[in-house]
């Protein structure tokens, strides 16, 4: 009876060291793949609202750090520039991953917070947002994308031009293939730190470890901005990379737009594999649920041959014997043999943990 329910959904389980573990937090139901209902509430107008608005305050913050730096390194302006002048990588790494922390903290109790295509897509492959949810994101994002560079060239339109417009490009020297992979690795970091962050799991078992979910996934823009920033400026944000592109609107720039794109939707699937079906054994849990309905067929079965004994010595005084038991009946017993192994298992367990805390 100690291993039996170790395949039953996880609702009650053992640990590696042969103690008694209950499940202390629930997972949200996957959401449907096509939910048309969203279209007539409007919370999910509001989320979009919220994922233009994030966006648009994302490009308008970043981009325009990137050309204030540029400006202030080019010692062929007229005002002369100082090449050890400006905010650097470090500070532009910081921009990036500011603003995320300050806009995932502000928009997460509304939209979720995923300012990017690339996350958006990873949640959509868990199932945590719908296909309509998915792709209405990725518009808004897009077109927030889009009008925050747009501000950006119409306060700074003498700068905008002359400094790259913020684009995301593939660097000289770095062949299409280390671009790609730097694209993917990074989204992969993003996307993996989101779903460890939100991981309702996580939060449960280090509920002593008081962490806002926005920090770790603001560190992680930062730190890969810090890493790929001289391969191609750093993307892992296909809206990021199409607003640029297309405010900008340079040759260059459109060319590698694709790298922005798949890259980052590779780093995104792949982060979800391994999260939803590795760490968190999707896969596992689904042979669980079949063993566990095998085991519950088989209590069903013991439970319908003590009730055919009892029923049939019975019949011998009353002549009244019933085969087969009542379903309610069925489902009390075991709701009572589950009970029971419970108490059993707490009480073996504080009988063998009782003096190691004395």
């Amino acid at each position: 009876m100690v291993g039996s329910y170790r395949g039953m959904g996880k609702e009650v389980g053992v640990a590696e060291h042969g103690s008694f573990t209950a499940k202390d937090y629930h997972d949200p139901p996957p959401a449907p793949l096509f939910d048309a209902k969203e279209l007539t509430k409007w919370s999910f107008y509001r989320a979009l609202i919220a994922e233009f608005i994030a966006t648009l305050l994302f490009l308008y913050i970043t981009v325009l750090t990137v050309i204030g730096y540029k400006s202030q390194i080019d010692t062929t302006a007229a005002h002369g520039g100082d090449q050890c002048g400006g905010v650097g990588i470090l500070g532009i790494a910081w921009a990036f991953g500011g603003m995320i922390f300050v806009l995932v903290y502000c928009t997460a109790g509304i939209s979720g917070g995923h300012i990017n295509p690339a996350v958006t897509f990873g949640l959509f492959l868990a199932r945590k947002v719908s296909m309509v949810r998915a792709i209405m994101y990725m518009v808004a994002q897009c077109l927030g994308a889009i009008c925050g560079v747009g501000l950006v060239k119409a306060f700074q339109r003498s700068y905008y031009k002359n400094y790259g417009g913020g684009a995301n490009e593939l660097a000289d020297g770095y062949s299409t293939r280390v671009g790609l992979a730097a694209e993917i690795i990074g989204t992969f970091v993003l996307v993996y730190t989101v779903f460890s962050a939100t991981d309702p799991k996580r939060s449960a078992r280090d509920s002593h470890v008081p962490v806002l979910a926005p920090l770790p996934i603001g560190f992680a823009v930062f730190m890969v901005h810090l890493a790929t920033i001289p391969i191609t400026g750093t993307g892992i944000n296909p809206a990021r990379s199409l607003g640029a592109a297309v405010i900008y609107n340079q040759k260059k720039a459109w060319d590698d737009q694709w790298i922005f794109w798949l890259g980052p939707f590779i780093g995104a699937a792949i982060a979800a594999f391994y999260h939803q079906f590795i760490l968190r054994a999707g896969a596992v849990k689904a042979l669980g649920s079949f063993r566990s309905s095998s085991h519950r067929a088989y209590t069903f079965d013991i439970m319908w041959l003590l009730h055919f004994s009892f029923s049939t010595f019975g019949s011998l005084q009353t002549k009244n014997a019933d085969p087969i038991p009542p379903l309610s009946l069925r489902r009390e017993i075991l709701k009572m043999l589950r009970e029971q192994e419970i108490r059993d298992r707490v009480q073996q367990w504080y009988h063998e943990n009782k003096y190691a805390y004395a």
